[in-house]
């Protein structure tokens, strides 16, 4: 079974377009959204009805989860009075933008999805958050102590453990006595913070022996974007981060 898994669109479009361009070509079996649909883009409501249409499981981020509830707190890690001035006028913007039907949906959308496969005689468990099993918003980077993220998995109870968030893809195997377990990030359609402006999925191919990942950049109309964000009240930077990819 080879299954699509994407998240952290926030708002953009162009991206998400191509990118079901691209998932077409591939025809996974199965697909699934790590969330953060909305925020930093002015196309909110379109993303989530594209999502909507093609009846994709998603879950919620942290930014879903606060324009959902109408919040002016998006649960964002901003590290500068700059970054925090920026982001305030983005949730600002999007909570003024998105439509009460579209709200409902966000407001709704479950905390994880977790799928049980029975491979031979054994039981894999694959999960699905947005940050991390514990928190929404929390970070799991691709530093992370492997101790650290190992206990995190092992409570979760998560063979193969599938997240966002961070905007940086990778998979980590981690060594757990006789069996291996999988920490995947999905990277970001419309926002990378990886260097590389192309919008990133992952393809998860799961077979009775093994476990493969495919990290798929496609590019799209980073100028599209970029200008939408220019010629709206949003700040100058988020244009600058998406011709970047930072």
């Amino acid at each position: 079974m080879t299954i699509a898994l994407f998240s952290d669109i926030h708002a953009n479009l162009p991206a998400l377009e191509a990118f079901f361009q691209n998932l077409d070509s591939r025809k996974p079996d199965a697909v699934y959204c790590l969330g953060d649909l909305v925020g930093y883009n002015i196309w909110p409501n379109e993303v989530i009805q594209a999502i909507r249409q093609r009846g994709i499981p998603t879950i919620a981020g942290n930014y879903d989860s606060g324009i959902g509830r109408s919040s002016n707190d998006c649960g964002c890690a901003y590290k500068t009075d700059e970054e925090k001035n920026n982001g305030a006028v983005s949730i600002s913007f999007t909570n003024q933008l998105v439509q009460e039907e579209e709200r409902k949906y966000l407001r709704t959308l479950p905390a994880h999805i977790r799928v049980e496969f029975q491979l031979n005689d054994d039981q894999l468990n694959l999960l699905l958050v947005h940050g991390s099993p514990r928190k929404i918003n929390e970070y799991l980077f691709e530093d992370r102590d492997e101790k650290s993220l190992l206990r995190i998995m092992q409570d979760a109870d998560a063979d193969i453990l599938c997240f966002g968030h961070t905007h940086k893809p990778y998979h980590r195997k981690l060594s757990d006595g006789g069996r291996t377990r999988h920490a995947i990030n999905t990277g970001s359609v419309g926002k990378p913070k990886d260097g590389d402006p192309r919008g990133c999925y992952v393809l998860l191919t799961i077979t009775e022996n093994n476990i493969e990942t495919e990290f798929v950049r496609f590019e799209y109309d980073v100028e599209k974007a970029a200008k939408a964000v220019e010629e709206s009240i949003l700040p100058d930077a988020y244009a600058e981060s998406l011709r970047k990819g930072i």
